[in-house]
């Protein structure tokens, strides 16, 4: 199945046209033409079958047949993750927990940061294509890079919040034995540097719960991709 993303789409709407780009794919790549049925989706849950009546490379139309929204999510997961000295790097990141099942992404600049400007548009692009390819019909929230010190004390975080590190002599339990399905899940990882020992200092203050996730050392985004399907896993379990 081919699923395409059209973030302005409503259950009031009646058509949908695509953008010139859009249109190309469809008609050109696809070999769409009149009559073919597409299923799109807003980002947001809802799932649209539309009938193209007209397929043109620079703009095509489709007439919507049916809709429906997909479930809500029984978790929330936020992973705040620092952005890696290789760009490519992050996006692998942010392409794989699209795929596995993410709800929200936050940069965080943290004192061993080496990259502290991220590519905020191409993120976005991103997590659209990863979103079509896992035929996912919510995509995650991109949020504007903080700094750790912004994030560490916000309120707006419950109970279940941890800091990954790798800071040795320090209890840490692992993560899978304190994950709980059906929650709000907030997780720190640090840059490749870890985070400082003031910084880990400041989070345990503020009432974060130090986590292992594992024995190896995992470089930033392998350690965020075992987060994130570490919480899946454990709401799979429970579905």
């Amino acid at each position: 199945m081919q699923l395409f993303y059209h973030p302005d789409i409503s259950k009031k709407d009646e058509q949908i046209i695509f953008p010139k780009e859009e249109s190309r794919h469809i008609h050109k790549v696809l070999r769409k033409s009149e009559g073919d049925i597409l299923k799109i989706t807003n980002g947001k849950g809802l799932i649209i079958d539309a009938e193209i009546v007209k397929a043109d490379l620079k703009q095509c139309l489709a007439k919507i047949i049916s809709s429906e929204m997909s479930p809500e999510p029984e978790y929330h997961l936020h992973l705040l993750v620092a952005p890696t000295k290789m760009n490519d790097r992050y996006e692998w990141f942010l392409e794989k927990a699209t795929e596995i099942g993410i709800h929200e992404i936050t940069p965080v600049i943290c004192e061993h940061s080496e990259r502290k400007v991220v590519k905020f548009d191409r993120f976005e692009r991103i997590l659209q294509s990863a979103l079509k390819q896992s035929l996912h019909t919510r995509i995650p929230q991109l949020n504007e890079p903080l700094n750790f010190s912004e994030i560490i004390t916000m309120d707006r975080f419950g109970d279940n919040k941890f800091i990954a590190h790798c800071e040795e002599g320090m209890e840490k339990k692992y993560l899978q034995e304190l994950v709980a399905p059906k929650t709000e899940i907030v997780i720190l990882i640090g840059p490749e540097g870890d985070f400082s020992l003031t910084e880990i200092e400041q989070a345990l203050q503020n009432h974060w719960k130090p986590v292992s996730l594992g024995n190896s050392r995992l470089r930033t985004e392998t350690a965020a991709i075992v987060a994130c399907h570490t919480v899946a896993l454990a709401n799979e379990k429970v579905s």
